[in-house]
């Protein structure tokens, strides 16, 4: 299991309303909870030695994950003519280059392949994250000052 499918169960259970889900596979046990409104949910992630044979359920398992599978195609159907520009660093997002400065992009810039959308802070450094495409800015994914993933979705971005 891949981070990326970590995140999408994470979200999966969020939106689910569960307090508690538990997946259990061959090498990997995760427990997700869910404490209360407006906070995020808890994830423990733990590796079990490969050296250990533990009998587990892989019913639940397979039904999890096709349920987050639905729910991330899903998500995806309503945004599929848009590209998605991700980060490429673990950082800090910032919309513009310094506080006083203007915004680098807003919903309905036209941008071209090389213009600067927006700058991440990672150890000290100031990264600026420049556009591999041309089109116009759909929507921003992520809110000022705020911390992202490697390859989460920053901006969507019409191409035609």
């Amino acid at each position: 299991m891949d981070i990326k499918e970590i995140q999408s169960l994470i979200k999966f259970v969020a939106k689910s309303g569960a307090s508690e889900v538990k997946l259990e596979m061959e090498d990997i046990k995760i427990t997700i909870r869910t404490g209360a409104a407006g906070l995020e949910p808890t994830t423990y992630v733990q590796q079990i030695p490969m050296a250990q044979n533990q009998m587990m359920p892989a019913a639940p398992a397979k039904e999890d994950a096709t349920s987050v599978e639905i729910a991330a195609k899903a998500e995806v159907n309503d945004d599929d003519k848009y590209i998605t520009i991700k980060s490429p660093i673990i950082g800090t997002f910032y919309r513009k280059a310094s506080p006083e400065k203007p915004v680098f992009v807003e919903v309905g810039s036209t941008i071209n392949k090389g213009d600067v959308l927006c700058v991440i802070e990672a150890m000290k450094l100031f990264n600026d994250i420049e556009s591999e495409v041309s089109g116009k800015i759909v929507k921003v994914l992520v809110d000022d000052s705020s911390p992202v993933e490697f390859d989460q979705p920053l901006f969507l971005v019409d191409p035609s």
